[in-house]
């Protein structure tokens, strides 16, 4: 099928509308997996899934210490330089050894400790051990994705996506239907070792053009610009997924485990269509912004992006809201207390996308102090807001945080990216 001149002359609706065939397909696959994942194990099931997968979240991030932007940054800048890139690719080879080393240590020594924690129980304790031993394989993964979307393959993005996917699924089905929460766990966890496995078949060739593997060394190089993206990965990554468990655990607390499982539902269906902006964040935002420079341009930019995509986002939530009593009756039967929570997690999630366009400025530029101030403010006012809000409102009350911390967020980030460029203007005419 041709497709529309429209389309072929916008990158940025390429990359979206590539994206939204796979996650269409993402979408129904996942919608039937959480249908069996609710029937199967029903609120205390997707409660206790949704930390696992906030725990997997986490060891992500540490396993190859937070560099995965970097590596988008740093190959979109220097992929006509194979000098260059053979330095970032040694650096990256420590990093990656170091935070296996590290990761896979403390999970596999406190695998009794996240048992008991998540799951009140030690039995559990020997599937985070089994977890431990793919932990460099997790990390290997996400420096090969870096490499992907550094270079914007969008098109191979999409298989890898689109394959590793249907393959994760699979066997995660399988071990649902044996109505076994250990062996779902573990498909969780082989999930990104089969995508290692699909990048690898797919995406191999191309990175035997980019990466000389015989010249690759232990280097540090690049020790200083990637640890400013591990500091901002922590933030970003480790302390939202902390902060999720943390939540997870206050409503079972405050409240009972079935709103724990409502709300974490919720934000299940929140993450899946939120995929289809992340994609468009590391394939096209990070590289393009990584090489503007001026405010004019980046105004420009924003504008491109915004007119393109919050309209097509905008109606895919405004369906999601109307369809709501249908997702709930055919994903997550019997889940009627999650439905008052779809108004305030799908208005909260625009105004995320809004801010999140901007802010990665941040991570184009390196703009790390930026970066670590903002984040911490959004986790800390969701956090607070939370705690605040679920006395009033119940776990109502969680999503309705959710919202005002993105459009404070949203105002913050605003300002201080005028700011830099204000900043930035006037070290120029002193120069």
């Amino acid at each position: 099928m041709k497709i529309p001149r429209f389309i072929r002359d916008n990158i940025v609706l390429k990359i979206t509308s590539l994206n939204a065939v796979v996650i269409t397909i993402r979408l129904v696959i996942s919608g039937f997996t959480q249908w069996l994942l609710s029937t199967t194990f029903g609120e205390t099931g997707i409660a206790r899934i949704g930390q696992v997968r906030n725990i997997m979240g986490m060891l992500t991030s540490i396993s190859s210490l937070g560099i995965f932007n970097g590596i988008v940054k740093y190959v979109a800048e220097h992929k006509n330089n194979k000098q260059e890139l053979n330095k970032l690719f040694s650096t990256t080879t420590v990093f990656v050894l170091v935070g296996s080393l590290i990761s896979g240590t403390v999970l596999f020594f406190g695998a009794a400790y996240f048992s008991s924690i998540l799951f009140k129980s030690n039995d559990f304790a020997y599937v985070f051990k089994a977890i431990a031993f793919l932990v460099p394989f997790i990390a290997i993964n996400r420096a090969l994705n870096g490499i992907v979307n550094g270079l914007s393959e969008y098109k191979n993005y999409a298989r890898i996506e689109l394959i590793s996917y249907l393959l994760s699924a699979m066997l995660f089905v399988v071990a649902l239907y044996n109505t076994n929460l250990e062996a779902a766990i573990l498909a969780i966890a082989v999930a990104p070792v089969i995508q290692l496995g699909v990048i690898i078949v797919v995406f191999g060739k191309v990175v035997k053009r980019y990466v000389d593997f015989k010249k690759l060394r232990l280097g540090l190089d690049y020790k200083n610009s990637l640890l400013a993206f591990t500091l901002m990965s922590f933030v970003s990554t480790f302390l939202l997924n902390y902060i999720e468990l943390s939540i997870i655990g206050l409503i079972e607390n405050e409240i009972n485990i079935n709103e724990a499982g409502y709300w974490t539902a919720v934000t299940f269906i929140s993450k899946n269509y939120m995929v289809f902006a992340s994609g468009l964040f590391t394939l096209y935002v990070i590289p393009r912004f990584a090489n503007i420079y001026t405010k004019e341009a980046f105004k420009s930019e924003v504008f491109n992006i915004y007119k393109t995509i919050l309209p097509i986002f905008g109606l895919g939530m405004f369906l999601v809201y109307l369809l709501r009593y249908v997702i709930i009756d055919i994903i997550y039967p019997d889940f009627k207390g999650m439905e008052p929570l779809f108004k305030w997690q799908l208005l909260g999630d625009f105004v995320r996308l809004c801010s999140l366009i901007i802010a990665h400025q941040f991570l184009a530029k390196r703009m790390v102090k930026s970066f670590v101030i903002t984040e911490v403010i959004s986790l800390v006012l969701f956090y607070v807001l939370t705690i605040l809000f679920i006395n009033y409102f119940s776990t109502e009350g969680v999503v309705i945080a959710h919202l005002v911390r993105y459009i404070i967020y949203f105002v913050v980030v605003s300002v201080v990216i005028v700011y830099s460029f204000k900043n930035t203007s006037e070290q120029g005419n002193k120069s």
